[in-house]
């Protein structure tokens, strides 16, 4: 294994106040705590910094910090967790902990904005402020008002404010709007970070980097030899008691306008001029842009039955707590996308996500065109080798290349192989978030990572017809499968199968 590993050459980010609105719900308990102990054992928190946490619930500071210790402790040490499998360095939890302080408050309250600025008076971070709205999204709009209004996003001179706001970022077209005109009356765009975790994880950040710091792939990188692409974000879990939330989002707006369309874009996008946040979000934007809107005939939404998924037997999802006996909402969604330039036209881009479904599987297939066969003519080769390029991003996150090596022995025989990189085998991975760069890329200012208003606005555009059509029953597919029997026809009828699940 390689000792190379990141991170030790980036400087601490500069000094700041960090407000976490719900502060304790379950996102900041189970990654954000995480992700800022991460960064302080990585030495990249800045060195006057301060965190108030902010919820209804009254607590003490101290009690607050307990709190936390025992939770944090749980997630970086449990194996399998996003953020676990690591061991818990009691004294640089130490040392966090004494920065943190909470304060008991109702976002529906003036008061509580009132005492935030008291409490940043006195805060060690030299005027700048990164507010982080972990809240439920219908408060993103309010809070954010509330926070001008208590003039507490006005910059003060040689310091900055800045608020990260969660996903769902509005639940269609005209709500994004919405929100982006409400929350753009009191921010500046430099100043609103719209977070998808999705970026903060290593193996995505390397999509940019695999595709224009290798001479070998981009040139192939287009219509005159890729065939079609598949992106396939699966999860085994259902909906673990999350019915209320899921009934009013589905898989399709809970994942593709956000998740999978970041993963469409770092894939189609032209080479930006530098890694400069504007010119790398103008390219993704330029992709979103010459997608023509979906067609709710290319689409498909299932939703998950009674099942097994690898041993465990889950409910039908109607029968899912908070959620309705005749509920129509999708648990899965497929979807046929085009890009229509001149890099990529005639080229399908095949989009699937599901819950409780046989693998945890997020992966972008690249399939390329057959090579003609006129060589082999005579032989006992009938059909090409399929040529995919594969890059897994978990998990066993990794890039593997697909191509047809002759069998040996007197006659010609193809068959397929494989040569695989691993991340976990040339680099010395340490147990992550996926929120640490985030984090730390807000505290610096890069917003390359972050949506602008424009483009989360675009990735609703492209799928608001398939979300006007919602009503029908959906396709069922029991749990444990690998979905709905609808999504394999909508690549069959095309000559073209989903890839299996990865391990499946």
């Amino acid at each position: 294994m390689s000792d190379r590993i990141a991170r030790t050459d980036a400087a601490p980010a500069p000094d700041c106040t960090l407000v976490i609105f719900g502060a304790t719900g379950d996102l900041t308990h189970r990654l954000l705590m995480p992700a800022l102990y991460n960064l302080a054992r990585w030495k990249l928190l800045p060195t006057h910094f301060a965190i108030l946490g902010v919820s209804r619930t009254e607590m003490s500071s101290q009690d607050y910090r307990a709190d936390l210790t025992e939770r944090v402790r749980g997630f970086i040490t449990q194996k399998g967790g996003e953020a676990g499998g690591g061991t818990f360095d009691d004294a640089v939890w130490a040392g966090l902990a004494d920065r943190i302080s909470y304060m008991a408050g109702d976002l529906a309250d003036p008061k509580t904005f009132a005492s935030v600025k008291e409490r940043l008076a006195e805060a060690p971070g030299g005027g700048s402020v990164l507010f982080y709205l972990a809240v439920a999204a219908n408060l993103f709009g309010p809070t954010v008002r509330r926070l001008g209004e208590a003039g507490l996003l006005q910059e003060p001179e040689g310091a900055w404010r800045r608020v990260i706001i969660e996903k769902p970022f509005g639940h269609d077209l005209a709500s994004a709007r919405a929100l982006n005109r409400e929350i753009l009356g009191c921010l500046s765009e430099e100043q609103i970070f719209r977070i998808d975790h999705f970026l903060g994880k290593e193996t995505v950040q390397n999509i940019m980097a695999f595709r224009f710091g290798n001479g070998l792939f981009e040139p192939l990188w287009n219509r005159d030899h890729i065939d079609h692409v598949q992106i396939t974000v699966s999860e085994t879990v259902g909906v673990e008691g999350r019915g209320r939330f899921y009934e009013t989002t589905g898989a399709l707006r809970d994942m593709v306008p956000n998740h999978l369309f970041q993963l469409f874009t770092l894939v189609a996008m032209e080479p930006p001029v530098s890694f400069a946040a504007e010119a790398v979000r103008d390219k993704k934007q330029e992709v979103l842009l010459a997608a023509p809107s979906a067609s709710p005939e290319a689409a498909v939404r299932g939703q998950y039955t009674a099942g097994d998924v690898q041993g465990r037997p889950v409910k039908d999802y109607r029968h899912e707590p908070d959620v309705a006996g005749d509920s129509r909402t999708e648990t899965f969604v497929a979807l046929r996308l085009a890009v229509d330039n001149w890099r990529w036209a005639g080229v399908p881009f095949y989009l699937r996500t599901g819950k409780a479904m046989t693998r945890r599987d997020t992966e972008i297939a690249i399939r390329f065109k057959p090579a003609p066969l006129a060589l082999f003519r005579g032989t006992g080769v009938e059909a090409p080798i399929e040529n995919w390029l594969v890059l897994q991003l978990q998990p066993d996150e990794g890039i593997s290349l697909q191509f047809g090596a002759k069998v040996p022995g007197q006659t010609v025989r193809l068959d397929a192989v494989d040569m695989r990189f691993c991340y976990k085998d040339y680099f010395k991975i340490e147990p992550s978030t996926g929120y640490e760069t985030l984090i730390y890329d807000a505290m610096t200012g890069d917003s390359t990572l972050f949506q602008r208003a424009d483009m989360i606005e675009e990735g609703w555009r492209v799928v608001q017809p398939v979300l006007d059509a919602e009503g029908s029953e959906p396709a069922f597919y029991a749990a444990g499968s690998t979905g709905p029997a609808e999504a394999d026809a909508l690549l069959a009828r095309e000559g073209r199968a989903w890839r299996p699940l990865h391990g499946a």
